[in-house]
């Protein structure tokens, strides 16, 4: 039975392989044993699991707080609509604010389901500072970080398991989602991607440095959640403002008051 086993999940990785080289938009993302349709289809299940485990991630109610929603979807949109995100069309990209004051985090499951928290949101001081984690967070899901990353934790018959309806699996694969650590060349890919998708809009392209400049005037305190997951390079301030420069980036609206005012509306 195991010997079984091993051939279909052998089989499996020749042609998962196979496949995730065929999408011209995966060039230069680094091999993936998934396919775009298996990065949907795991998002998917992923969300679902989150949105339904409302004492762990307590979702803003989309209706009940529209103006939120449509505010960070607005910002979501103008990234997406530089022409810049190569899965544009293909990833969900769908948007949910967890609850949650004590955390400074945001994340983003494969497929483009992307969650905020609202310690991050109220961290803040910007738009563009916003709209710089938030590329960033864009960047993991068009990257395909996470699949690649979740492969090499767990390697490939974890992930096959929850495309097949294994319900502790799911459970596996969503808490480490939630708390995955990116290896520092994902942080500096995305990083590097987040002034690429800035870059032709109105936005400081490099609002992304914000975030860290903030963690820096903390002094001593304790390094917040996002840190954990996502690793911190050295002269991480500096590549965001350097990227700017050298791309030739002109925006530098940061739209404070506009921000401020949305943050204000949070629970």
């Amino acid at each position: 039975m195991n010997k079984f086993r091993y051939l279909i999940s052998g089989l499996a990785l020749i042609i998962l392989g196979a496949c995730g080289t065929i999408n011209e938009k995966n060039k230069g993302k680094g091999f993936n044993l998934f396919t775009i349709e298996q990065d949907k289809e795991l998002g998917a299940q992923v969300a679902a699991e989150i949105d339904t485990d409302t004492q762990q991630f307590p979702l803003l109610d989309s209706v009940q707080h529209a103006a939120v929603y449509s505010y960070v979807y607005k910002v979501r949109d103008k990234i997406l609509n530089t022409g810049k995100v190569d899965f544009k069309d293909d990833f969900s990209w769908r948007l949910r604010i967890i609850h949650d004051d004590s955390t400074l985090n945001a994340f983003c499951t494969p497929g483009g389901y992307i969650y905020i928290y609202t310690g991050i949101l109220k961290f803040l001081d910007s738009e563009d500072e916003f709209a710089g984690v938030l590329a960033h967070e864009i960047a993991h899901a068009d990257m395909r970080h996470s699949t690649r990353q979740m492969t090499k934790m767990f390697g490939i018959q974890i992930l096959l398991d929850v495309l097949a309806g294994d319900a502790s699996a799911l459970r596996q694969v969503t808490g480490a989602l939630v708390g995955l650590k990116f290896s520092r060349k994902h942080e500096t890919e995305a990083d590097e991607k987040s002034v690429e998708y800035l870059c032709p809009t109105d936005y400081n392209a490099a609002g992304g440095a914000g975030f860290f400049m903030k963690i820096q005037e903390l002094g001593g305190a304790s390094p917040p959640e996002f840190l954990s997951t996502h690793p911190d390079p050295e002269n991480r301030i500096e590549n965001f403002q350097t990227n700017a420069l050298t791309s030739g980036c002109l925006g530098e609206m940061t739209y404070e008051t506009e921000y401020r005012a949305m943050v204000a509306t949070l629970p």
